[in-house]
């Protein structure tokens, strides 16, 4: 192998430094965007007549909600991922520089502000979770991108015509053409978990099932989100120790499918009462 073979990931990750390692990176210009697009696409709900929300309640929301991924996603890699190194060094939490963050914990810390959002302005919570969830895929997309810039999370080796080569995935020093090119996961996962949801729950959401039967649209987006991620598990090298044989990843995303489940039955359930009681009143 040589490396005019393969792409090689040569990608800066910081744009340029304040000082020391500390400095504007494209994982921050990720969130910022997401936060802008996200932010855009609330607004559209809310002029559409979708939203029960007005522009004050998203002044307070939209922030809730940042907080929650940002939180809960640094925990949750903290948690899942990296707890052996936080027992050692509990200050590593803090140097989100070095990255870290976990999708499946971002979605523990959006499923807690969405919790509190209920509770404080009085809407049903899988009405809220159904006004989000088209959302979300926006940043999974950025996010995804932001890894594969960052050349981190990188994905098993292989010798596909469009692999890549990532520095980091070999010691420090290794010639180029001693680097193994392994799949570029993160870009599949930004069109599975980015593109494909992104695409899908705004058409489940645009066709009116986020307002004919709440929380449908938040249970099959928890099912088809699992289902992507563990098909781009299967080209990801894992990045922490398995679990029953299983990467975390996949896992992880089954109680993301049983959850999703549970809430879809849950949802037929209420429709089906539903059309009881108005059957025997009419």
């Amino acid at each position: 192998m040589t490396e005019t073979h393969y792409i090689v990931d040569r990608l800066n990750p910081v744009i340029f430094k304040i000082y020391g390692d500390v400095g504007i990176r494209y994982y921050g210009l990720a969130y910022i965007l997401a936060f802008i697009i996200g932010t855009a696409l609330l607004y559209i709900f809310y002029k559409a007549g979708k939203s029960p929300f007005d522009l004050g309640a998203l002044q307070i929301i939209i922030p809730a909600l940042l907080l929650g991924v940002m939180l809960g996603g640094r925990l949750g890699y903290v948690i899942l991922y990296a707890f052996p190194e936080f027992i050692k060094d509990p200050l590593m939490v803090f140097r989100v520089w070095d990255g870290g963050m976990s999708s499946h914990g971002g979605f523990i810390g959006v499923t807690l502000a969405l919790l509190w959002i209920s509770h404080r302005f009085k809407v049903p919570l899988l009405q809220v979770g159904d006004l989000i969830c088209p959302v979300v895929p926006v940043g999974l997309f950025f996010g995804r991108i932001a890894n594969f810039i960052n050349g981190e999370l990188w994905g098993k080796v292989t010798t596909v015509s469009w692999a890549v080569i990532f520095p980091n995935s070999a010691p420090y020093g290794t010639p180029i053409e001693q680097i193994a090119p392994r799949h570029p996961s993160q870009l599949y996962e930004a069109f599975l978990e980015g593109l494909v949801l992104l695409l899908y729950s705004q058409w489940r959401f645009w066709q009116g099932s986020a307002q004919k039967t709440p929380g449908r649209l938040t249970g099959e987006f928890l099912i088809i989100y699992a289902i992507v991620r563990i098909i781009c598990e299967q080209f990801r090298e894992p990045d922490a120790g398995l679990i029953w044989g299983l990467s975390r990843g996949i896992f992880y995303s089954f109680f993301m499918i049983l959850a999703g489940v549970l809430l879809v039955f849950y949802t037929i359930y209420k429709k089906s009462c539903w059309d009881i009681n108005t059957e025997s009143k009419a």
